[in-house]
């Protein structure tokens, strides 16, 4: 009734246009939600004084769907614009002004300047520190925001520092089946799943999951956000039928409740797909990951980072297989996404550079693996803090080119580096130090230094089998390591020993055609001839 009754630049009519922006936003209808919310901001800008606060809403509004879009330099744009009014028009202490340091530090967050981000959101803490009861829900997403930045960080003690003070707000503030309570117990989930300890992890997915299936109805998106997550950890600890079951709970629900092309049915068709990489069934993998692509090269823009991690993990079963020119075709598919929009020191940027170098080291090319992988570390060491995971992963990689290349000295140099970083960020018995004994090692082994390859193989082991269950593949690499180890020295009965023990969780876990059963069976043959 208003559009056919008011003269066009009426303000009345200003909030009908936010209103069905904000109907077209929520339905993911970006264009259309933008050419909304700008008549409305049109309007506004004619109608009001230039420092009005609905001024500010209108630049606000425009920035969340930027936001929403992955155009983040312009959502940073339009969320500084809508801070200046707030800033001129409204007292320090004032709840808008801390939305506003929110959404910057949101952005900011999402563009990986981590920084920035705790400083913006910092700011909105300290009002709403003073302006707020100390039980407020407000308090809580700001302490959750902070969290998130941390865990982004790989700072996970502090992150969990934050989640639980937001966690003590909500168990007070709201009814013990509220969805913010489950989104809580999730985020905590996540740190310890990022901290290698599945076990607490799986228990705050599951405190997330029995409020989510109290509190939804069967068929409600976070639900399926729940069994995804459950999904992840059962594929970290190697467990790959249990992460199918719950993937595809994921799967069943998105697949009711959203429509065909819609971007999170992408999710769970990509993560069914990790769980077929893993066990080595590549075709399936391949399914999986362009039925993922498709929706996404539909439903998103073309520059979306989500496309690019499609691209990336089809390169990645190409490069799995052997066909290096396919998988350098879709990680430089998804590089040209990254090197669009994503700012240059993006550690996403460096991920790209990362994998490209892993085809070229894979094909041999060990000078141009070397000139990816240094690009990579450029970024990483500006984007990141100097303990930071990535980083002692960017180390490993140069390594294991001067490992490739029978320079063991400097391969030792670089994987001696990510060792320290390891010791330094991650909990005692995380994956990844394991990782980083094997890899030093693998290079004494190459030496025929096998004391020494044992010694760092040992230790490996040692975190391996504290940190994942009995029957985990990655558990085989290191009984294979240790078995070739004590066959280097001579020790046929150990050797056998440790072979035989890889091939029975293989065999437990992998299809029975599988080329690492194969592998293990003739290392066990050709010991037993030696013995």
């Amino acid at each position: 009734m208003r559009l056919k009754t008011l003269p066009e630049d009426h303000p009345s009519l200003a909030t009908s246009y936010n209103n069905i922006g904000g109907v077209y936003d929520n339905m993911g209808d970006y264009s259309k939600a933008l050419e909304f919310y700008e008549k409305a901001f049109k309007i506004c800008e004619k109608a009001l004084p230039p420092n009005h606060p609905n001024l500010a809403s209108s630049y606000n509004n425009i920035a969340g769907v930027y936001h929403n879009m992955g155009d983040y330099s312009k959502a940073l744009d339009f969320s500084e614009k809508a801070l200046k009014i707030r800033e001129k028009a409204l007292p320090s202490n004032h709840p808008d002004l801390a939305t506003s340091y929110s959404n910057i530090g949101e952005v900011y967050n999402k563009m990986s300047d981590y920084s920035k981000a705790l400083e913006f959101y910092e700011k909105a803490l300290k009002i709403r520190e003073k302006a707020l009861p100390p039980n407020h829900p407000d308090l809580a997403t700001t302490y959750n925001n902070i969290g998130l930045v941390y865990d982004n960080m790989s700072n996970y003690s502090k992150a969990l520092e934050f989640y639980e003070k937001a966690l003590k707000i909500r168990e007070k503030a709201l009814p013990p089946n509220h969805s913010n309570l489950a989104t809580t117990y999730n985020n905590i989930g996540v740190v310890y799943n990022n901290m290698g300890d599945h076990s607490k992890a799986l228990e705050f997915y599951e405190k997330a999951l029995k409020i989510r299936e109290k509190a939804l109805p069967p068929n409600d998106p976070d639900l399926a956000t729940s069994y995804n997550s459950i999904g992840v950890v059962y594929n970290n600890m190697g467990d790959y039928s249990k992460a199918l079951e719950f993937y595809e709970k994921a799967l069943k629900i998105r697949e009711k409740a959203l429509p065909p092309n819609d971007p999170s049915l992408a999710t769970p068709y990509n993560n069914i797909g990790v769980v077929y990489k893993n066990m080595g069934d590549d075709s399936k993998a391949l399914e999986f990951y362009e039925k993922a692509l498709k929706i996404r090269e539909k439903a998103l823009p073309p520059n979306d980072p989500d496309l690019a991690t499609s691209y990336n993990n089809i390169a990645g079963v190409y490069n799995a297989m052997g066909d290096h020119s396919k998988a350098l075709e879709f990680y430089e598919k998804a590089l040209k996404i990254s090197e669009k929009a994503l700012p240059p020191n993006h550690p996403n940027l460096a991920s790209s550079y990362n994998n490209i170098g892993g085809v070229y080291n894979n094909m041999g090319d060990y000078s141009i693996a070397l000139e990816f992988y240094e690009k990579s570390h450029q970024i990483f060491e500006k984007a990141l803090p100097s303990n930071h995971p990535h980083l002692a992963s960017s180390y490993n990689n140069v390594g294991l080119v001067y490992k490739n290349m029978g320079d063991y000295s400097e391969a030792l140099e670089f994987y001696e580096k990510a060792l320290k970083i390891c010791e330094k960020a991650l909990p005692p018995n995380h994956p990844n130090l394991a990782t980083s004994y094997n890899n030093i090692a693998g290079v004494y082994h190459n030496m025929g230094d096998y004391s020494k390859a044992l010694e760092f193989y040992e230790k490996s082991l040692k975190i391996s089998e504290k940190a994942l269950p009995s029957n985990h593949p990655s558990l085989t690499t290191s009984y294979n390591n240790i078995g070739t180890a004590y066959f280097g020295k001579g020790d046929y009965s150990k050797a056998l020993s440790f072979l035989e023990k890889a091939l029975s969780i293989l065999q437990k876990s992998l299809p029975p055609n599988h080329p690492n059963i194969k592998t293990v069976k003739n290392s066990i043959d050709y010991v037993k001839k030696k013995m």
